[in-house]
């Protein structure tokens, strides 16, 4: 089982909360969905949007530009759209190359932006139709953070803690790895030592690691394709999703894509450490502290 991660709001700049968020994907299931987006991608745009330099990412796909420019002509019929949209994409790669502005339609960019939702839209079908299985942890801006470097954040502890009991419920042998949307190196390289120091010397990580493989992977989003689903599903549960003692402003045009990112979260039933009675367990949590246990005691 893979666990793809991406997060939103980390630079704290525009958006609300932070939030880690990670789609878990069976190895079986990769390939074919992978293949069943560029199907998507051909059927939408009429080509690939690698090839044309394009990236779907919640911050430039779902801003309030696209749902404006959707919003400013009749709906275009799937053909005739996706061959405006494939006219706008090739213009952008001849201007790129020629180092011109590119010369493109209102109607063009109508189409474009009543596009990319439509492709959205498919990706959370196509999510759904793979058992794809979703685990964000939303954090509030200004919860206190460890005091030292050493220490692996609540909210990357308690995804790691839902997507190990995912693995257990999928069957007795199932192991996972971890592939994140890389930072810079030297995050990574610390994130890597938190990984590791969590894994070795606390009895919770060493229990994790038997499921879990301690080392990430660190990848490129706009050559991966997977991650760009989990970038979608950070920012729309960010954007959508308000759970207990969340309280900041929501964009509601975002709903629909928050709804679909919610209803694939993981859920499942572990015991109570109290009182011994099984409880829910949620994939898409909130957190307003990410301190270890004996900072915040």
């Amino acid at each position: 089982m893979l666990l793809f991660i991406d997060e939103s709001g980390h630079d704290h700049v525009a958006t609300p909360y932070e939030v880690l968020a990670g789609v878990a994907v069976a190895e079986p299931e990769l390939w074919n969905l992978i293949e069943a987006i560029r199907a998507e991608e051909m059927r939408i745009f009429g080509m690939n949007l690698r090839a044309a330099g394009a990236e779907i990412k919640g911050v430039k796909s779902l801003k309030k530009k696209t749902f404006r420019l959707a919003s400013e002509g009749d709906v275009i019929p799937d053909s005739e759209r996706r061959d405006m949209v494939r006219a706008l994409l090739l213009e952008g790669i001849a201007a790129i190359a020629e180092q011109r502005p590119a010369r493109v339609t209102s109607s063009q960019l109508v189409a474009y932006g009543q596009a990319k939702l439509d492709f959205i839209r498919s990706l959370f079908r196509l999510m759904g139709r793979f058992r794809v299985r979703v685990f964000a942890a939303i954090v509030e801006n200004g919860a206190p953070r460890p005091t030292g470097s050493a220490y692996l954040r609540r909210d990357y502890s308690f995804l790691l803690e839902r997507f190990f009991y995912y693995l257990e419920d999928r069957s007795p042998t199932e192991m996972g790895l971890v592939v994140f949307d890389e930072l810079d190196k030297a995050r990574c390289r610390i994130l890597i030592d938190q990984l590791g120091a969590y894994c070795r010397d606390t009895h919770t990580g060493y229990l994790r690691s038997s499921r879990i493989v301690p080392e990430p992977f660190f990848v490129h989003s706009d050559l991966t394709t997977v991650v760009q689903l989990a970038d979608l599903v950070a920012y729309s549960l960010n954007w959508g999703t308000r759970l207990n003692r969340m309280t900041k402003p929501t964009r509601p045009e975002l709903k629909e894509f928050a709804d679909a990112a919610f209803d694939l979260r993981y859920v499942g039933r572990r015991p109570d450490s109290q009182t011994g009675e099984d409880r829910a367990v949620y994939g898409v949590f909130y957190l307003d502290d990410l301190r270890p246990r004996h900072e915040r005691e």
